[in-house]
């Protein structure tokens, strides 16, 4: 019996290994496909000569690089559809953080694609000076970084992303609203789910694992947080996110 109880422990301890070590890899890959994501337009402007003319082996470096990144996010994507473990047990690093700034600086990675696919992001912040917040600042960043990566994939040439952050009684509200596709309603109950698309958004983009917004919502619920939405189909979408301010 004590052998059997041992044995039952042990299954347990890997079990909780396992589901850090995916969730950890689930975090960093969809950090590293925002960046990769990020130069392939930078890639793509040098290519389409949007910043000038190249010498056919300057263009043909570029064209092997692009190539590359392009073979780096298929793979990214890859990890996070095999790497993501039913169970989340993530470890946070909490420290105080400024989130605008880090809004700032996430919001920089996207100006290349915006540019190139002629899509504005607007970051309206507040007119007064925001507390830091304990949070996790990778962590956070991801949020950030899967919403605004989003609201730029189903929206069209001319559309405006708008991110705003503004201080509530308790809490930190982040917004990020586009006027793109929208979410049909008979499918905004599923949207958090784990592989869940909208039929809408694989058909406006194929590529997707379906885990972004389901591993924001676990990010958030671990900060203490609420994340939720407002969206119609063919207007566009609002997504919520609050944070507490309180230690």
């Amino acid at each position: 019996m004590e052998d059997i109880e041992s044995l039952k422990k042990e299954i347990e301890k890997l079990k909780d290994s396992n589901a850090v070590k995916s969730d950890l890899i689930s975090i960093s890959a969809h950090q590293l496909r925002t960046s990769l994501s990020a130069l392939k337009w930078i890639l793509k402007m040098f290519l389409d000569k949007d910043l000038g003319a190249m010498s056919a082996e300057q263009e043909g470096f570029i064209k092997k690089a692009s190539d590359s990144n392009d073979r780096m996010i298929a793979l990214v994507n890859d990890m996070l559809t095999l790497s993501h473990a039913e169970d989340t047990a993530l470890s946070f690093k909490f420290s105080p953080t400024d989130v605008i700034k880090l809004a700032e600086q996430t919001l920089f990675e996207f100006s290349g694609e915006s540019q190139k696919k002629q899509i504005s992001i607007i970051f309206l912040k507040p007119d007064h000076q925001v507390p830091n917040i304990q949070c996790d600042p990778e962590m956070i960043r991801v949020v950030f970084q899967n919403l605004t990566e989003n609201a730029i994939k189903y929206s069209e040439a001319g559309d405006k992303v708008v991110i705003s952050i503004k201080e509530g009684e308790g809490s930190l509200e982040i917004s990020v609203h586009d006027n793109g596709i929208g979410i049909d309603k008979k499918e905004q109950d599923q949207i958090f789910g784990k592989f869940f698309r909208a039929e809408n958004a694989k058909t406006k983009d194929a590529i997707g694992s379906g885990l972004g917004l389901f591993t924001i919502k676990k990010i958030i619920e671990h900060h203490k947080g609420k994340i939720w939405f407002e969206s119609t189909r063919e207007t566009g979408t609002t997504f919520f996110v609050s944070l507490p301010t309180n230690k």
